[in-house]
């Protein structure tokens, strides 16, 4: 018996230094592991001009899709502002080519990418206050600032990958709409969002449903992309979707970031499950 209880408390020595070791150590350099690894995200939100405080760098993106070429563009990124927008629109009925772009007193920030970097900046907050100076004294310590980092990574990744969804008329409601030069055509609407590393843009055609139609009125709900054939009231009108035309362009540092917060959140993880291991023994231990 003697025997046993002396190659368990030995055992307990070697788990209680190994566990002091990943406290004191690896905790620490996985923390600036993931500093730089944010840094290097955050500054692709930034995109400096050629000097540090200078402006943000203009980038044009050329609108595409493989499905159609009723619609053609290229819109001007500035860091999260969409600065310049130039469309052309070929109207499916009759030809006709339509052309309209951003009034010049005009700018449209986005805000997915404006929230995503500031979820970024929350996270190396949360990391740059435990420097190499800061002692963690139990595992449950570390779990729950990895918590809090893994959510700031979560919120950013999810305002890429997960667009609003809007009503027909909140999209008609919205600033974008009144931006453009000439005017849109009320029988238009457009949207522009992040999905993933894209830019895209929506077009939306519209008619006028007669007060005689024998179409069940069934007004749409939100939505990331309307389909043909929704329905919703404006002002005095009943207004269904005709036409949709969707195009897209990627941007590089919109992937390189997402790429990122998937890397930090496996380090998260990783560090987790490695405190998980001694939780059993050490997690609510101070040393």
């Amino acid at each position: 018996m003697a025997t046993v209880m002396a190659a368990t408390a030995a055992e307990r020595a070697v788990l209680e230094e190994e566990f002091r070791w990943l406290l004191n150590d690896e905790v620490h350099a996985v923390l600036r592991q993931l500093q730089d690894i944010l840094k290097e995200a955050s500054l692709r939100f930034t995109l400096p001009g050629s000097g540090t405080e200078g402006p943000t760098k203009q980038e044009n993106f050329v609108l595409g899709s493989c499905g159609t070429d009723q619609v053609k563009g290229v819109l001007t990124l500035q860091g999260d502002l969409l600065s310049q927008a130039d469309v052309n629109l070929k109207m499916p009925r009759n030809n006709q080519l339509l052309h309209f772009a951003f009034r010049e007193d005009k700018q449209w920030k986005l805000q997915q990418i404006q929230d995503a970097r500031n979820h970024v900046s929350q996270a190396i907050y949360l990391l740059a206050n435990r420097d190499e100076s800061y002692q963690f004294r139990t595992g449950a310590e570390v779990l729950k600032l990895m918590d809090a980092v893994m959510l700031q990574l979560t919120r950013a990744r999810n305002r890429l990958t997960t667009p609003a969804t809007l009503t027909l008329p909140e999209i008609a409601a919205s600033g974008l709409t009144r931006m453009f030069a000439p005017t849109l055509p009320s029988d238009l609407l457009v949207n522009v969002y992040i999905n993933l590393n894209k830019l895209c843009l929506t077009v939306y055609q519209l008619h006028a449903l007669q007060p005689n139609s024998t179409k069940n009125f069934r007004p749409a709900g939100g939505a990331v992309l309307h389909s043909p054939g929704a329905m919703f009231e404006w002002g005095t009108q009943r207004l269904e979707v005709s036409h949709v035309h969707k195009v897209e362009s990627v941007i590089p540092w919109l992937n390189d970031a997402l790429v990122f917060f998937t890397v930090s959140l496996q380090l998260c993880q990783q560090l987790k499950d490695k405190i998980s291991v001694f939780s059993s023994y050490w997690s609510c231990r101070p040393f």
